[in-house]
């Protein structure tokens, strides 16, 4: 009855104010859902945890910060509502259309927030990939998501640091090959480089030269 009401909506009756977007959510989307081994969404390429599997780049992890309402445990009787991290590595890239639009959704394996992430003392995220948790809950949007990637801890056995990714634009990507130039925009190790056009100009300010003693000079022109 539900689905009969909204398609008679959609066929042009009164929509009683309810957007176009919602309406074709509510008849649901289609039933063929293809399913891709790698994704490219505003110039990050994402993989299935297979892809990744078979190739030495790693474009699987995934992080996610949700607001949302934590307890100490059962018998606490004052939540509070905060930020919470979740990480992750995506199983399945699915692209689920409504007709009028589509949307990408990611079937992650997520950490355990509980017994599989902690904090060392230096700020490093720590993750064990074996604890994997939330497996009523897997499926987020491609859209809510940022891109990390995980170095194993050689201190700590089984565990592994969960990194942020710079942002990266592909320009042209053929399959899995990716053509022409890749730019990253990262934060510099140093903003107080000076400005010097000479090389003159460098040893004047510095009031030395870079010359070693005790060898014959050789001039490069």
């Amino acid at each position: 009855m539900i689905h009969l009401q909204v398609q008679s909506q959609l066929d042009g009756e009164d929509n009683n104010g309810v957007s176009e977007n919602l309406r074709w959510l509510a008849v649901g989307s289609s039933i063929a859902v293809p399913s891709y081994r790698s994704y490219l969404i505003k110039g990050i390429k994402f993989n299935t945890k297979a892809q990744d599997d078979v190739h030495a780049i790693q474009n699987s992890g995934v992080y996610l910060l949700a607001h949302t309402m934590q307890v100490a445990s059962a018998k606490d009787k004052n939540p509070i509502v905060s930020n919470i991290g979740f990480y992750g590595g995506i199983q399945d890239i699915w692209d689920l259309d409504y007709q009028k639009f589509t949307i990408t959704v990611f079937r992650c394996d997520w950490i355990d927030s509980t017994s599989g992430l902690v904090v060392d003392k230096l700020g490093f995220t720590l993750v064990d990939m074996s604890k994997i948790g939330y497996r009523n809950d897997q499926f987020v949007m491609a859209s809510q998501v940022k891109q990390v990637f995980f170095v194993d801890d050689p201190m700590h056995h089984g565990w592994s640091i969960g990194l942020s990714m710079p942002n990266r634009e592909y320009n042209d990507v053929i399959g899995d090959d990716v053509l022409g130039d890749v730019r990253i925009e990262c934060e510099p190790f140093t903003r107080g480089i000076p400005n010097i056009d000479t090389f003159d100009e460098l040893a004047s300010e510095s009031g030395s030269q870079n010359i070693r003693d005790g060898c014959e000079n050789i001039w490069i022109e």
